[in-house]
C-alpha cells in the first residue's frame, strides 16, 4: 500500500473520543526488586469517518495512556462511512491478524470482539460484520483493522481512478 493513498489528518481543530483497547503491565526483575512498566495501546476517532491508534509505553498507567493518546493524534486517517456502515467488504492483515469487515443493513449494530468494536466505533460505524482471525492480540488485531479501513476506498474515489463518471462505476 503506497502512502499515497493514506489521507493524513491534523489533530489540532477536531475533538476526538479516546478509547484504551489494551493495557499491559510488564515486570522486570532486578537485584532491587521488582520493576512494573505498563503498555497501553488507544484508538481516538471523532465518530465521523476519522481514526488513529497509539501505543504508549510509561512506568504509571495514565502516563502510558497519554502518551498512546498523543501518539494516535498523530497517526490519524481518513475513512469512507456511508449511512453508517463501510463501503465494501475489506479484508486486512497485520503479522498473525487477520479481519474480515462486511457491510450490514442499518439496525445491525456493530458485530466485533474487543479491539475490533473499539476501533470501528470510534470511526462512526453503526452497522457492520466483522471476523477477526489468528492472532487475538489486540495490538495486532487494531493494527490489521487500520489496513483493512485504510483500503477502503468510496465511489467517488473508485470514479476517480478508472477516468469515468460517477454514475458508469454502478452501471458497469
Amino acid at each position: 500500500m503506497s502512502d499515497a493513498n493514506i489521507k493524513r489528518i491534523k489533530s489540532s481543530e477536531i475533538e476526538f473520543e479516546e478509547k484504551l483497547v489494551h493495557l499491559g503491565r510488564v515486570t522486570k526483575v532486578t537485584k532491587g526488586g521488582r520493576t512494573f512498566s505498563f503498555s497501553a495501546v488507544v484508538v481516538v476517532g471523532n465518530g465521523n469517518g476519522i481514526v488513529g491508534y497509539g501505543l504508549g509505553k510509561a512506568s504509571e498507567t495514565t502516563a502510558a495512556i497519554q502518551k498512546g493518546v498523543d501518539d494516535a493524534k498523530k497517526n490519524l486517517i481518513k475513512v469512507p462511512v456511508l449511512h453508517g456502515t463501510i463501503a465494501h467488504a475489506q479484508e486486512g492483515k497485520y503479522s498473525g491478524a487477520r479481519v474480515f469487515l462486511k457491510p450490514a443493513a442499518p439496525g445491525t449494530g456493530v458485530i466485533a470482539g474487543g479491539a475490533m468494536r473499539a476501533v470501528l466505533e470510534s470511526v462512526g460505524v453503526t452497522d457492520v460484520l466483522a471476523k477477526s482471525k489468528g492472532s487475538s492480540n489486540p495490538h495486532s488485531v487494531v493494527k490489521a483493522t487500520f489496513d483493512a479501513l485504510m483500503k477502503m476506498k468510496d465511489a467517488y474515489t473508485v470514479a476517480q481512478l478508472r477516468g469515468i463518471d460517477l454514475n458508469s462505476v454502478f452501471n458497469g
